[in-house]
């Protein structure tokens, strides 16, 4: 982690605002930690911020704010960090279905890996995964915090369609797709929760400084009451703060 951060132009409407050399766990809740304070002191010509694992991208207005003036009030913010009071991350509770038509490549990871599937699923539903960063599709969580016992080679012919909901491993990565889409993810299993709905606010259940714990369900009536229940808009997503 950087002392000072670094800054790069990105364009003319945009600085990439740099705290690390390297993707972990304490660069990255550093820049979600800048991220927040940035959005409290509300800097005229600020029109969004983008997270990312180890910097953030600032758009501004240039006719409102210098890209200098930017820089020093970012810089202040950042001095500001240590004195700032911050809340402990959310962990958001993922149901999941694994196996089975919701899993098909779940007897290949455990071949892979050479465990049974029985052991993936606990391996894999073991871990809190901190989301480092959304994208790929709205909604889409980048997760860190996969067993190196369970990393499997991506399919060598993408999907056409991968289905919403659906839990999936890709090299060292795990991850939820929040819409159908192609994608050449290893499935294990799949959520009944809809990650991403422009309908709701925010339309996106998670965010980037999240964690996330998969947490297995026991059969097909599990998963479909749960699913019934999302489509009534009566479900409560199980959230509580990372000890």
């Amino acid at each position: 982690m950087y002392e000072k951060a670094l800054f790069f132009p990105a364009g003319d409407q945009a600085l990439v605002v740099e705290l690390g050399e390297t993707v972990s766990p304490e660069i990255n809740r550093r820049v979600h930690d800048l991220t927040l304070a940035i959005e409290d002191q509300d800097i005229p010509g600020v029109i969004d911020l983008v997270p990312t694992y180890r910097s953030l991208l600032v758009q501004y207005d240039p006719s409102q704010i210098s890209i200098h003036e930017l820089q020093a009030s970012v810089l202040e913010v950042e001095e500001g960090l240590a004195e700032r009071a911050t809340e402990e991350p959310r962990v958001v509770h993922i149901p999941t279905l694994y196996g089975d038509e919701h899993g098909p490549d779940l007897e290949f990871v455990a071949e892979h890996a050479g465990l049974t599937p029985e052991e993936v699923v606990s391996i894999h539903s073991g871990t809190d995964y901190l989301v480092y960063m959304m994208g790929f599709t709205p909604g889409f969580p980048y997760l860190g915090g996969l067993s190196d016992r369970l990393a499997t080679p991506r399919l060598a012919t993408p999907r056409v369609e991968t289905p919403s909901g659906s839990v999936g491993i890709a090299g060292s990565q795990t991850g939820v797709y929040p819409a159908a889409s192609p994608g050449g993810w290893r499935l294990i299993g799949r959520t009944p929760l809809m990650l991403f709905d422009p309908k709701r606010e925010p339309p996106s259940m998670l965010s980037a400084g999240d964690f996330v714990r998969f947490v297995p369900l026991t059969d097909e009536d599990e998963y479909s009451g749960i699913q019934d229940l999302v489509q009534q808009g009566e479900y409560q997503v199980t959230a509580e703060r990372k000890r």
